[in-house]
């Protein structure tokens, strides 16, 4: 995979050292807005990268193959869409795009050109994840599930001060639910598929969510998602079954350590080498699809993510939390 960057926010800063040591990608270019020039810069002398640039263009004919879109969540599309029609598979940062409908459009676009696009959502790509699922049916008939990812954001408090950084501003498709729920979202789906129904209960400031509580309803359970920018709690979640539970401790982006319980009091644990490294196993999986053309293994986790975004856009709407892509 030759890649090219677009962005050079934190999650660009923080994983690129580790990116670089990935097996199978050589990142050839980054690239972001003519006043970011001078960090596009430094991120490239530091990383050995070899080109610079605020020019998409030239991000694209630096001879990458494969682009990653890292910007503020109202840009995902326009730039997913701009390198798919230049014939580059995407890799989009979380969450893929504002609204579903963006979303499908960019899938029929990439399968149209036979291209990979994939969302970089953590949580599905990590090792003790992949365990949960594989414990399912040994805590017996699932009856409730509870997702917590309630985080202070070190943004918050500008916010507060009437600073409206992009992760707080509706005009920017930020928000709680974008930001932090997506995770929640992703880890009950990823194990439970869509819901029968889905119903939003925000805290909003200014327009946006600084937290709230989803619930998705299945058959015979209801599942709880609460997040937040503006507090902080107890991480993790928990799956209880007829026979037993099972239980994380870290933020759903992480998974981390997983523990089944049963009803006998007898547990068992099993830890992520990826924990605190997270966004590694996602970029593993996509290096495969992409060098083994595994196109029905990327389509899947599309169909996963856009499944997500459904019911995200929903859930925002209805609680009247409105984009400018809503418009």
């Amino acid at each position: 995979m030759k890649l090219g960057i677009v962005g050079t926010g934190t999650i660009v800063q923080e994983f690129l050292p580790k990116l670089i040591n990935i097996e199978g990608i050589e990142v050839i270019s980054i690239m972001d807005i003519p006043s970011q020039i001078e960090n596009v810069k430094k991120l490239c002398q530091e990383n050995n990268v070899e080109v610079a640039t605020s020019s998409f263009d030239e991000l694209c004919t630096a001879g990458i193959d494969t682009v990653y879109v890292a910007v503020p969540n109202l840009l995902h599309f326009d730039y997913c869409k701009m390198a798919l029609e230049k014939g580059m598979n995407v890799i989009v940062e979380k969450p893929m795009t504002s609204h579903v409908k963006e979303a499908i459009e960019l899938k029929e676009l990439a399968q149209s050109k036979k291209l990979f696009l994939f969302e970089a959502i953590t949580t599905v790509y990590m090792e003790t994840f992949l365990k949960m699922k594989e414990w399912l049916p040994r805590i017996g008939d699932v009856k409730a599930v509870e997702c917590n990812y309630t985080q202070y954001s070190r943004r918050y408090d500008a916010f507060r001060n009437g600073e409206i950084l992009p992760a707080f501003d509706p005009n920017k498709a930020g928000g709680a639910l974008m930001d932090l729920n997506l995770y929640n979202l992703h880890y009950v789906m990823g194990l439970f598929g869509k819901p029968q129904d889905v119903k939003y209960y925000p805290t909003i400031e200014r327009n946006i969510d600084t937290n709230g509580l989803l619930v998705l309803q299945y058959p015979t359970f209801t599942a709880h998602c609460l997040a937040a920018k503006d507090c902080g709690g107890q991480y993790g979640g928990t799956i209880q079954g007829t026979k037993g539970y099972i239980k994380t401790v870290f933020p759903p982006n992480m998974v981390g350590e997983v523990i089944i319980h049963f009803n006998d009091g007898t547990e068992e644990k099993f830890d992520d080498q990826y924990a605190f490294n997270r966004l590694i196993p996602e970029f593993i999986a996509f290096v495969q699809a992409i060098n083994t053309n595994d196109y029905k293994y990327c389509y899947q986790k599309l169909d996963e993510s856009i499944n997500v975004n459904e019911i995200m856009t929903k859930a925002r709407i209805e609680a009247g939390i409105i984009f400018p892509c809503d418009k």
